[in-house]
């Protein structure tokens, strides 16, 4: 019989299976009967069977096992053959299908695409509302796996590259890591960089070696730390505009204020998140809110936001975290801010309304654009109207969302003040403080 192995070909295996299937059609067909077959206790050690010896039948049927015991392991090496054969020729209809679908790709009006009209498709692949991971499943990487000619129009393209997520890392982690940041701020060549940083242990040691050559080049960075408050930048950004800080620590102002500070030629958006601020700690920063048009806060009492105002003369949007305080009633004084155009209000301790009363009485925005609402458990309604009529402003969008409750008589009496107010309501807000 044929010596074979998994890679033989199939004619080969063929022509093994059909001698084996022949063997063992022999050996099927043997005979076994015996006259003594119907006696089998029965001792006839002294008789012969015409002229064969009961010793001999033995021997012969000793070899017809043997025969069959070598078939079977004849076969069960072709089974293994054809399983083998089998899982190659599957493979092969995916590479086959693969191809075919490739081919098919080809015929697309798509790969006739000049290569100027690619980078404008290509811009509107990458993900508008968070930074990027370096991550193969999603653009700007995922256009560089098609094909060698989109490959090569998005490594040239600078501006896919110029929005990254990065997280600190240690040991071999940050090796790997480190290769596809450095990989990826390469292909920015120069143009400014909008940068996301996580550190869970509160160092950027690592992040901040690795954008060293870049520091020019960051126009946005947005900073997210636990446990301890890092020193966010040992050198000055000097194109830094936009900047957000997240940290859910009770004494990080102190400790970041001077990294900010030094910032504040250029900084012109400024977010701080897991904050609370006052009067005290407005202070730290008073180098940088006169140059900024935007400001995210968080904040304990209506006086601190009537200050922070007067802080920030160019200010034209603000979005701030109503946190007040239980501190007795203290004066609000009347204040006029010129330039504010968009104004954000959440009133994250909503028991306190009376304090958010006390600030729409005191405030006047006679540029005030868009307003926006959330979660004030209950709406100063009068308070509202009066500061529209004080603030004689040019309003077009009133914003209640998420955890407000209006009523259809109350945003009539808005459009009666300005009619050309629109009114937008979440379906959602009616049921929040139910």
């Amino acid at each position: 019989m044929q010596a074979f192995d998994s890679l033989s070909p199939v004619p080969d295996i063929l022509s093994t299976l059909q001698t084996i299937l022949a063997s063992s059609q022999v050996i099927l067909s043997a005979d076994l009967n015996t006259p003594y077959s119907k006696f089998p206790n029965t001792d006839h050690s002294t008789i012969e069977l015409k002229d064969r010896s009961i010793s001999a039948l033995i021997t012969e049927r000793q070899q017809q096992l043997d025969a069959t015991f070598h078939q079977i392991s004849a076969l069960e090496t072709v089974m293994i053959c054809l399983k083998t054969l089998q899982t190659q020729l599957l493979e092969k209809t995916d590479k086959i299908t693969q191809s075919m679908n490739l081919h098919k790709g080809l015929l697309s009006p798509l790969w006739r695409l000049p290569n100027e009209v690619l980078p404008l498709i290509f811009v509107h692949c990458l993900p508008t509302h968070h930074h990027m991971w370096p991550t193969s499943r999603l653009a700007p990487m995922l256009l560089t796996k098609i094909c060698r000619r989109w490959r090569e129009v998005a490594t040239n393209m600078p501006r896919l590259w110029c929005r990254l997520h990065l997280q600190e890392a240690e040991g071999r982690d940050w090796q790997r890591i480190a290769f596809c940041y450095s990989s990826w701020l390469e292909r920015s060549r120069g143009f400014q960089l909008s940068l996301s940083l996580k550190s869970f242990q509160g160092r950027l040691t690592n992040i901040q070696s690795l954008l060293q050559p870049y520091i020019n080049q960051i126009s946005s960075l947005s900073i997210l730390v636990f446990r301890q408050v890092p020193e966010l930048m040992m050198t000055d950004l000097l194109a830094l505009k936009e900047l957000a800080v997240t940290i859910s620590y009770l004494d990080a102002i102190p400790a970041i204020a001077p990294s900010i500070s030094r910032q504040r030629l250029s900084l012109r958006s400024l977010k701080l998140r897991g904050m609370v601020f006052n009067l005290h700690y407005l202070s730290y920063l008073d180098s940088v809110w006169a140059h900024l048009t935007n400001v995210e806060i968080a904040m304990d009492q209506p006086n601190a936001v009537i200050h922070l105002l007067r802080l920030c003369p160019n200010l034209s949007s603000f979005m701030i975290h109503a946190v007040f305080m239980h501190t007795g009633i203290q004066d609000v004084e009347p204040f006029t801010h010129t330039k504010l155009q968009s104004l954000h209000v959440d009133n994250s301790n909503s028991g306190l309304t009376n304090n958010l009363s006390r600030l729409f009485d005191a405030l006047s925005l006679p540029k005030l654009r868009v307003f926006e609402a959330r979660y004030i458990r209950t709406w100063p309604h009068e308070e509202l109207k009066a500061f529209l009529v004080r603030s004689n402003c040019p309003l077009t969008s009133l914003d209640i969302g998420y955890g407000v409750t209006t009523t259809d008589e109350q945003r009539a009496e808005y459009v009666a003040i300005i009619p050309s107010l629109e009114v937008i309501v979440d379906p959602m807000s009616r049921d929040h403080f139910v």
